[in-house]
């Protein structure tokens, strides 16, 4: 699952970055209100988690403009203040949760579980491209109908590039989905894990979907590129 942070404190996204990473969360970082409207309209997130104080624009505003805009994922807002008024204006504007600053890791991340046990289904949990099948629930792939075992960490390479199909993702933002870690211009990692999904995925008879564009990163999809 991808999960949208807005958070603009740095080491407080780290440490909540590194707590959702390691439970197998994809994660994004926004550190102001303005770019936090953009990716939560841009993308598909299952979840978004708000801080309330905000550079540009404040986690109440953004809360209302992603709602006004149709955004039906769950919110679970942030905020170091606990009054009564904070959180009823937090639950009018359209969050679905709120939570205390500082807080313990292990129930900030209980609080994500539950939203998302109980957010409505938005969407798909099949991605399909061309004939490539990956069922996000299950996280098993099959291509023209065939089973393709991938291990865990290949399989999240593959989910990350099909959720953004027919966009270019560049190595610094691979790196950060997928191994949580910055990117290394001298690794060769990110090459090594595409040659091994597109030597699976890649089978006699059918289009080839993982391509690069060099100094840039790589792009899944059926298009002609």
């Amino acid at each position: 699952m991808r999960l949208l942070l807005v958070e603009d404190e740095e080491d407080a996204a780290r440490m909540i970055s590194k707590g959702l990473r390691q439970e197998s969360y994809a994660v994004d970082v926004a550190e102001d209100g303005v770019s936090a409207v953009e990716k939560a309209l841009s993308h598909l997130y299952d979840l978004l988690i708000l801080d309330v104080r905000l550079p540009r624009k404040d986690g109440w505003t953004v809360c209302h403009e992603v709602r006004a805009a149709g955004l039906q994922a769950p919110i679970l807002m942030l905020t170091a203040s606990g009054s009564t008024d904070d959180r009823i204006k937090g639950l009018d504007l359209g969050a679905d949760d709120y939570l205390v600053k500082p807080f313990e890791i292990g129930e900030f991340l209980a609080r994500v579980r539950a939203l998302l046990r109980r957010k409505p289904e938005i969407h798909n949990p099949r991605i399909v491209i061309d004939t490539l099948e990956i069922d996000t629930r299950s996280r098993t792939v099959s291509r023209a109908g065939q089973f393709v075992r991938l291990t865990a960490k290949e399989y999240s390479l593959l989910e990350c590039l099909a959720r953004d199909a027919d966009t270019l993702l560049g190595r610094e933002v691979i790196s950060e989905r997928v191994w949580n870690e910055t990117y290394d211009p001298f690794s060769n990692l990110i090459e090594e894990y595409i040659k091994r999904v597109r030597k699976k995925i890649d089978i006699e008879g059918e289009k080839r979907l993982i391509h690069a564009r060099r100094g840039e990163g790589y792009i899944l999809t059926a298009k002609d590129f």
